[in-house]
C-alpha cells in the first residue's frame, strides 16, 4: 500500500482536507482522511500542495497534433477549417504518430487521467495502450449524401470489429455535426432521435450557438456539453453560454480540443480561461467539472473524485507552505498540475 499525503487534498465529494493522505492499493483508493489517522504502508510525502483527481479531458483531438502552431494565421472558423483540410494530410504518417504519441505524454505530464478522443484514422490506438490514460475514442463519421449512409457505416463497423483493444480504452462510432452528416446517417448512429431530439449518451462539444431552448433541449434530454473556452476564442466563435447551460440543468464537462486550435493541451489552462470569463463561477464547480463531469460524460465511474474503491489516479500541484485555501491557489495561474499514479 502507498500512503500520499499532501497539504490539501481535494477529494470533489467532500470539502478539502488539510494535511491529509490518500492510501492507494493495487490502483484503487483505500483510504483518504487526515494524515495523524492515516494507515501504514509506503509513504511518499508530496509537500505543502494539493492532491486533487486526475482531470478529465471531454474533447480532443489528438491526430492531429502535428498541426500544431500551423494553423494560427487563419482568419476565423472557415478559414480554419480551409486551411485544416488542406494541410493535415501533409505531413508522413512516421510524424504524425510521433507528434500525436508527443500530446498524449503532454496530456500525462499535465495530470489528465482519461481523453474522449475524436479520431477519423484510429491509427493512434496502439500509443493510447502504451500510456497510463484511460481512452473513449470517438471513431467520427462524415458524410453529406445520405445514398452513401449504409456504405459508411457498414465500413466503420467493419473496422471496429476488427479491433482488439485492452479495458483502459473503447471505441465508439460518432458523427462529425449536423451540418457535416446526413439525416440518414445521423439516424442510423442514434446520436438524435427523429432529427433534432437529443438522448442521454451525447456528448455535444462546444455548444457555443445555442439559445435558452437549445438549453432546456439538452438538460431535457440529458446531454453533456463539453465546454472548450481556449479553442472557441482562437477560432473566434463565441464563448458558450456557461451560467445559462448550468441555470438550465445542461450536464457539462470540459475540453481542450486540438492542438490545430490551442497552444496546449494542459486541461487545466481551459479551466483557467473558464474563471476568466466567467468569475462568479464557484472554484468548487470547475474542479469538479474538469474532473468527475468529464468522467461521467466518458462513463469511466472510478475517475474524477478521491473515494474509496475509486481508481487512484491523481494530480498534483506544488504551493507554498503557507497555503490556507486550496482552490484560491489552483484557479490564481500559479498552480502546476502534474499526473500521479501508483
Amino acid at each position: 500500500m502507498i500512503v500520499y499525503r499532501a497539504g490539501w487534498v481535494l477529494p470533489v465529494d467532500r470539502p478539502p482536507l488539510r494535511d491529509a493522505c490518500v492510501a492507494a492499493d493495487d490502483g484503487r483508493v483505500a483510504w483518504v482522511g487526515p494524515a495523524a489517522e492515516a494507515p501504514a504502508g509506503e509513504a511518499r510525502d508530496l509537500g505543502p500542495g494539493v492532491l486533487m483527481p486526475g482531470l478529465v479531458n471531454a474533447h480532443c483531438h489528438l491526430e492531429l497534433s502535428h498541426l500544431a502552431g500551423r494553423l494560427a494565421a487563419a482568419a476565423g472558423f472557415v478559414d480554419w477549417v480551409e486551411r485544416l483540410v488542406t494541410t493535415r494530410g501533409e505531413d508522413p504518417m512516421d510524424t504524425v504518430r510521433a507528434r500525436t504519441a508527443a500530446a498524449i505524454e503532454e496530456l500525462e505530464r499535465t495530470g489528465t487521467v482519461a481523453v474522449g478522443d475524436v479520431s477519423n484514422a484510429l491509427a493512434h490506438l496502439d500509443l493510447l495502450e502504451d500510456s497510463s490514460l484511460r481512452a473513449r475514442v470517438f471513431f467520427e463519421l462524415i458524410g453529406w449524401d445520405p445514398a452513401v449512409a449504409d456504405r459508411v457505416l457498414d465500413a466503420a463497423h467493419a473496422r471496429l470489429g476488427s479491433l482488439n483493444l485492452p479495458d483502459t480504452i473503447t471505441v465508439a462510432l460518432a458523427a462529425h455535426a449536423p451540418h457535416s452528416v446526413s439525416p440518414a446517417l445521423l439516424t442510423a448512429l442514434e446520436f438524435v432521435h427523429r432529427l433534432g431530439l437529443l438522448h442521454s449518451g451525447l456528448l455535444a462539444a462546444h455548444g457555443v450557438q445555442v439559445d435558452e431552448a437549445d438549453c432546456a433541449l439538452l438538460a431535457a434530454r440529458g446531454a453533456t456539453v463539453v465546454l472548450c473556452p481556449r479553442s472557441n476564442r482562437a477560432l473566434d466563435v463565441g464563448l458558450a453560454p456557461v451560467p445559462e447551460l448550468r441555470a438550465a440543468g445542461v450536464r457539462l464537462a470540459i475540453g481542450t480540443d486540438s492542438l490545430a486550435s490551442v497552444p496546449s493541451l494542459d486541461l487545466w489552462e481551459d479551466v483557467l480561461a473558464l474563471h476568466r470569463a466567467f468569475p462568479s463561477l464557484e472554484p468548487e464547480w470547475l474542479v469538479r467539472t474538469a474532473t468527475r463531469g468529464g468522467a461521467e460524460a466518458l462513463g469511466f465511474p472510478g475517475l474524477g473524485q478521491i473515494a474509496a474503491g475509486a481508481e487512484a489516479a491523481f494530480a498534483f500541484t506544488e504551493g507554498p507552505p503557507s497555503l490556507s485555501d486550496p482552490l484560491a491557489f489552483l484557479l490564481s495561474g500559479e498552480a502546476r498540475l502534474r499526473g500521479v499514479r501508483e
